[in-house]
This record gives structure tokens, C-alpha cells and sequence, in this order.
């Protein structure tokens, strides 16, 4: 005859091991939707070349307001060599890079670009390359912002690498870069910092100082954007 506490046991067990089943089950199928959301669009990393191009977006934009179309802008570039660059090749690169910025402003922010001040173009153009560039915007708002705000007024180079490292972690496109490449866009990328006045050339932070027509004419499109620059929260809403 079967030992009832026999048979009660393998009850147990049976309904244990089935509902341990069907939790890891579940954990799993959570896991792979909590995995599946958390996908980041890849970073473009193509920022390896010269710096903010100043003078070069200004000319880009004037001619922008003239002709309205962004291929012709591109056409009288290369065909007149406005770039006075070396080589055709040269021209078409450098000629990509300043369209992809600007094409990330509306018309209102172009033809301030035009006509602001050399503070307020510089101001513009980073947050243009911010909008092109999601890394460096990443970057400037959880590195940068982040040291500016917790009294730390230098930025080490090896906070460059420390971001690129934790970002590699859910960006694996990252993991495709040479070290020698990555060093060369770290190396562009503090260029820019020091040409838009956010960094100094020995590193040290600026407070950012943003004028009240800039933020009128970018925070109309997305408050967002002062986000990058470095500056306390109560700084950003009296700008706003």
C-alpha cells in the first residue's frame, strides 16, 4: 500500500517544479520585453572631421536662404570650391558634415544663425551638432552638465573614455571603433567644446551664457535643447 504522505510529498513536488516553471517562464518573456525596449537607436559617429565650421555654416546658410534647397547649396559649394579645399573628395566630406548640422534647424533658426552675433552662432551650431549627434548630446547633458553642476569645473579627458565605455554597454556599435579612432573623436569633440566657449583650452568648464534671442528662437522649437549647455537648473528657468 502507498504511504499517503508519500503520495502528498509528490503532489508538492509536482506543483512546485510547475510553478517554478511557469515563473521562470514568465521572468524570461518580462526579460526579453524589458530587453526589447531598452534598444537604442545606433549612434552616428562621424564627427571625426575638423571642428564647429563657423565661417562655413554661415556661408552654407546664407546660401541656403538664397537657393532653399540644400542640394543646391551643395552644388555651387563643390562646383565654385567655396571650401578652398585641397581636393573634390575633401570638399564633399566637409560640404556632408556642415549640411547634416544645419538641416537639424528650422528656417527661423537659420536665418538667425545669419544674422546673430559670433557668441550666438557658436551657441546655435553646438546645439545643431548636439541634434545631429545623439552621443555628444549625451554627453554634454550627462557628463558635462552633470560636472558643471556638482562644482566640478574640469572635464578630464578621461571622462570621454569612461562615457564611450558605459555607452558601449547598450550601444554595440561602439564596440566596432578602433582605439585609434575613438581617440580621434574624442580629440574633435573637446575641439568643439573649446570653439563653442563651453571648455578652455586647459579644461576647465564654462558657465554657459546663452542670450535671451537665442533661447527665444530654439526653445519655440524644443525647450530640450538648453539641456546641453552647461548651467544650473535655476539658470535654465530663468532663461525659459
Amino acid at each position: 500500500m502507498i504511504n499517503k504522505y508519500c503520495l502528498i510529498y509528490e503532489v508538492h513536488c509536482i506543483y512546485y517544479i510547475d510553478y517554478f516553471k511557469v515563473n521562470l517562464t514568465v521572468r524570461i518573456t518580462r526579460r526579453k520585453a524589458l530587453t526589447a525596449g531598452m534598444k537604442n537607436e545606433p549612434y552616428c559617429m562621424s564627427f571625426s572631421t575638423g571642428g564647429i565650421f563657423l565661417r562655413e555654416s554661415v556661408d552654407f546658410a546664407v546660401l541656403f536662404l538664397e537657393l532653399k534647397d540644400w542640394d543646391s547649396v551643395r552644388d555651387k559649394v563643390l562646383q565654385g570650391n567655396l571650401l578652398q579645399a585641397r581636393t573634390l573628395n575633401s570638399s564633399k566630406r566637409i560640404s556632408r558634415e556642415i549640411i547634416y548640422r544645419l538641416k537639424t534647424l528650422n528656417h527661423v533658426e537659420i536665418d538667425f544663425l545669419v544674422h546673430g552675433s559670433s557668441h550666438e552662432q557658436k551657441h546655435l551650431l553646438w546645439i545643431a551638432i548636439c541634434r545631429y549627434y545623439k552621443f555628444i548630446a549625451d554627453f554634454a547633458v550627462e557628463v558635462i552638465r552633470e560636472r558643471y553642476i556638482s562644482l566640478k569645473s574640469d572635464l578630464p579627458y578621461e571622462e570621454f573614455d569612461f562615457f564611450f565605455n558605459k555607452k558601449s554597454e547598450c550601444h554595440h556599435e561602439l564596440d566596432q571603433i578602433h582605439t585609434s579612432t575613438r581617440e580621434k573623436l574624442r580629440q574633435v569633440l573637446f575641439k568643439i567644446l573649446r570653439e563653442v566657449d563651453i571648455l578652455s583650452e586647459n579644461n576647465i568648464i564654462h558657465a554657459a551664457m546663452p542670450s535671451p534671442r537665442l533661447i527665444k528662437a530654439v526653445a519655440s522649437a524644443n525647450q530640450q535643447d538648453i539641456m546641453v549647455f552647461p548651467a544650473f537648473d535655476s539658470d535654465i528657468k530663468r532663461w525659459l
